[in-house]
C-alpha cells in the first residue's frame, strides 16, 4: 500500500497563525520580555533551540566533515585595529534618517523599498489588478493604509518597477542619493506619514572598550571571518603549508540594526556559520566540481538585473562556470553545495534563487559574489552569500603587521631566469647623496629591465641623469652604480592565496525554514478549524519520535521504557506524551512542533510487543514489531529510506489490534 498524498496548500499560508504558534509553542520570544524587550534581540525555547542545533550539526556533516574542513572557534571581543585594517570602521555602515517630528530613526533603503512596493500594490488594486494583501499586524496595519488604492500614471509605475528591480543595491547607494530618492517620490514615513531628515551614516558594530582602564578600544565582531584571516599562519602550518584548503568557524556576531522590525530576518545578535576556502589565484579549478556540474540551479545574474529585469533562470552550475555567468570552478562547486545543503534541511527549492552581485554591489576586490536568497512572506532574503574575496584580508593584514600570511610552495621544478640588476658601491653613493641615498637606490631598483638596460648603456658611455618623480635630478657615474646581468635560480614560489568564503546567516534560514514548512490539513477547510503542521524534515526536526502509551496505567511503563531506551541508542532524540488528553490532541500538538513520527503503545502491545508508527504529513500509520519498527523509524530518521519505503517494509494499520 502506497504512502497518502498530502495537500498542503488547501489553505492559504498566514503569517499571522505561524507567527502566534512560534511564540505560543516557543520556538523564539523577545529577549527581556518582562521588562519590555529591546529590538532585534530574540531567546530561543526549547524546540527553536534544538532546531537550531539541528540545522547545525547538519551543516556541520554537510561541509566541515564531507570537505575535511578546519573548524576553528575564535573570540567575539576584537580590537579596533583588526577592524580599522579590514575596513569595517570606515566601511560597515547604513544610511538612517529621521522622522522630522517623532525623531523615530528608519533605515533609509528599507524604507525606500518598502513605500515604493506599497504604492505599487495600491496602483494594482487600483487597475483590479490584485487584492491588496491583508495586513498581518498592527505595523502592517498602518503601512497598508497608506498604501491606498492609487492609480498611478504608467511612466510613474515602469520608474518605481525600474528601482524596485535593483532593490537589492539600494543598501549600496550613497546618502545624498537616497535622500535624493526620498524628495523626489515624497517618502515619508509610513508608521506617522511624516517626512524624513537626510540620510544619516550609522556604523553598525558595536563599540566596547577592553581592559579596565578603557585604554584599548575594541567592538563585538559582525563577522567571524577576521578570526579565520588572522589564524592563517597557523591553519597552514597544520595542513601542513599545503593549498587549497578551507577554514570553519560556527559562532555568535553582532550587528547594530537601526530598525530591526523583521523577527528573525534582521537581529541584533544572531549566529553565523562562515568558511574561507585558500585557494591558488591562478588555479581556482576544484577537484570534485565534477560530482556536483550537473545541479541544476535557479540564477539571478547581473546582466539581467542591470536591465532593469528581475527574471530568473535554470542552469547547470557547470554550464554557469563553463560559460563564465559563475567566475570559476571553486565558487561553482560552493554555490551547488550550498543549494543542496539548504534543500536537504527543508528549503522550497522553488523558492530559492542565487543572485549575482552587480558591480556597484560588490568590493572593489571582489571577482564574483552570489547570494542565496529564500523567498517568505516578506520577499526575497538573503541567507547565505557566497564571495571570491581575492587576496583582499590577507594582504591588509599582512601590510598592517608586517606578519607575511603567504604560502610558500616548493617548485617541482626551479625556474631560471636572468635580469638585470642594479649593483651600488654604497659608501661613495652614501658620502654623494647624503639624505637622498635611500630613495635614489630604492627608485633606481624598482625601475623596469627596459629602463634598466637605458641607464647600461648611458653609463657605458660615461654618466646618466636620473630624475625622480618629486623632481630632484641625480648624476651617476659607473664608480657609483654598475648594472649587471645576472641569473636567479628560484626553488620557491611564494604567493597570497585567494579567498573564497560562503557565509550563512543561520537565523534567517531557520526562519524561512519555518516559514516553509508551516501549513493547515485540508479536512479542516469544511470544519472552521486550523489543525496546524510544521513539514519539517526529520534530519532537523526538534523531536523526531513521540511515544504514546494509551493509557497511563503502570503496565505500559516497561515497555515504554525499553521503547526509549532503543531509540536513544539508536541516536534518536525522543518523548513521552502520557498526558490525559487523546491520542488525537497529542498527535496534534506534536504535529505543531515538527515531531516527524509517532509510535503509539496500547494493550495489544503489551501482549504482541507490536506497535503502530505514524508519520506526521500524511498521519497514515504502519504496524510491527518493536524492533521492526524502531529500525524503520532509525533510517528514517538517518534518511536512508523514505517514507514510501517504510510503508513497503511495514503493513498498514487498520485501526484495529486484537487482543486476548
Amino acid at each position: 500500500m502506497a504512502a497518502s498524498v498530502v495537500n498542503k496548500t488547501a489553505h492559504s499560508f498566514d503569517k499571522t497563525r505561524l507567527e502566534a504558534l512560534l511564540n505560543r509553542r516557543f520556538f523564539y520570544a523577545p529577549a527581556f520580555e518582562i521588562y519590555g524587550g529591546v529590538a532585534g534581540l530574540y531567546d530561543y525555547g526549547p524546540p527553536g533551540s534544538s532546531l537550531q542545533a539541528n540545522i547545525i550539526s547538519e551543516w556541520r556533516k554537510h561541509f566541515i566533515i564531507e570537505e575535511g574542513m578546519l573548524e576553528l572557534d575564535t573570540t567575539i571581543m576584537t580590537p579596533a585595529p583588526v577592524f580599522e585594517t579590514s575596513g569595517h570602521v570606515a566601511r560597515f555602515a547604513d544610511w538612517m534618517v529621521k522622522d522630522t517630528k517623532t525623531g523615530d530613526v528608519l533605515r533609509a533603503d528599507h524604507l525606500v523599498g518598502g513605500v515604493l512596493e506599497a504604492r505599487l500594490a495600491g496602483d494594482k488594486e487600483a487597475r483590479g489588478l490584485a487584492a491588496a494583501p491583508p495586513s498581518e499586524d498592527k505595523k502592517k496595519k498602518k503601512k497598508s493604509a497608506k498604501a491606498a488604492a492609487v492609480k498611478l500614471e504608467d511612466d510613474v509605475v515602469k520608474e518605481y518597477e525600474s528601482l524596485l528591480a535593483q532593490i537589492v543595491q539600494l543598501d549600496n547607494y550613497t546618502g545624498p542619493e537616497l535622500g535624493e530618492i526620498c524628495r523626489k517620490h515624497n517618502i515619508r514615513n509610513p508608521d506617522t506619514d511624516n517626512e524624513v531628515g537626510e540620510p544619516q551614516q550609522f556604523n553598525l558594530m558595536f563599540t566596547s572598550s577592553i581592559g579596565p582602564t578603557g585604554q584599548h578600544p575594541g567592538y563585538l565582531r559582525p563577522e567571524t571571518a577576521q578570526g579565520h584571516f588572522l589564524n592563517f599562519s597557523r591553519l597552514l602550518d597544520f595542513n601542513n603549508g599545503r593549498v587549497p584548503f578551507a577554514s570553519a568557524q560556527i559562532g555568535r556576531s553582532f550587528r547594530n540594526e537601526i530598525s530591526p522590525r523583521a523577527g528573525l530576518l534582521r537581529v541584533r545578535e544572531f549566529t553565523m556559520a562562515e568558511i574561507e576556502h585558500y585557494v591558488d589565484p591562478g588555479d581556482k579549478s576544484h577537484p570534485r566540481f565534477h560530482e556536483v556540474s550537473s545541479q541544476v540551479i535557479t540564477l539571478l545574474d547581473r546582466k539581467v538585473q542591470e536591465s532593469g529585469s528581475s527574471q530568473t533562470i535554470q542552469m547547470s552550475v557547470g554550464e554557469a562556470v563553463k560559460s563564465g555567468v559563475i567566475a570559476n570552478e571553486t565558487l561553482g562547486y560552493f554555490v551547488a553545495r550550498i543549494y543542496q545543503f539548504l534543500v536537504k534541511i527543508g528549503i522550497n527549492p522553488e523558492r530559492l534563487r542565487f543572485r549575482q552581485h552587480m558591480g556597484n554591489e560588490m568590493a572593489h576586490y571582489a571577482t564574483d559574489c552570489w547570494d542565496a536568497e529564500i523567498h517568505n512572506s516578506t520577499g526575497w532574503t538573503e541567507c547565505v552569500g557566497c564571495a571570491d574575496r581575492a587576496a583582499y584580508d590577507l594582504t591588509v593584514h599582512s601590510t598592517k603587521t608586517g606578519t607575511p600570511l603567504v604560502v610558500r610552495e616548493a617548485l617541482k621544478e626551479p625556474i631560471v631566469t636572468e635580469k638585470e640588476v642594479a649593483e651600488w658601491n654604497k659608501k661613495v653613493v652614501g658620502k654623494t647623496f647624503k639624505a637622498d641615498a635611500g630613495a635614489l637606490q630604492k627608485y633606481v631598483e624598482d625601475l623596469p629591465e627596459s629602463e634598466l638596460l637605458k641607464l647600461k648603456s648611458e653609463l657605458a658611455n660615461g654618466s646618466t641623469t636620473v630624475k625622480m618623480a618629486d623632481g630632484k635630478e641625480f648624476t651617476l657615474t659607473p664608480e657609483l652604480l654598475t648594472i649587471e646581468r645576472k641569473t636567479f635560480k628560484q626553488s620557491i614560489r611564494e604567493y597570497t592565496p585567494n579567498v573564497i568564503e560562503p557565509s550563512f546567516g543561520l537565523g534567517r534560514i531557520l526562519y524561512t525554514l519555518l516559514e516553509h514548512s508551516f501549513w493547515s490539513r485540508e479536512q479542516d477547510v469544511e470544519r472552521g478549524t486550523r489543525h496546524q503542521v510544521l513539514s519539517l524534515p526529520p534530519v532537523v526536526a526538534p523531536t523526531k519520535v513521540l511515544i504514546v502509551p494509551l493509557s497511563a496505567r503502570d503496565e505500559f511503563n516497561p515497555l515504554v521504557q525499553e521503547i526509549s531506551s532503543k531509540l536513544r541508542k539508536a541516536g534518536v532524540f525522543s518523548r513521552v506524551d502520557d498526558s490525559n488528553t487523546s491520542i488525537g490532541k497529542r498527535y496534534a500538538r506534536n504535529d505543531e512542533l515538527g515531531t516527524p513520527f509517532g509510535i503509539t503503545v496500547d494493550f495489544a502491545s503489551i501482549q504482541k510487543r507490536t506497535i503502530t508508527l505514524r508519520e506526521r504529513d500524511t498521519t497514515d500509520q504502519r504496524i510491527g514489531s518493536v524492533d521492526e519498527v524502531i529500525a524503520v523509524v532509525s533510517e528514517l530518521v538517518e534518511g536512508t529510506i523514505d517514507w514510501q519505503h517504510a510503508c513497503e517494509r511495514l503493513p498498514a494499520y487498520d485501526g484495529v489490534q486484537a487482543i486476548d
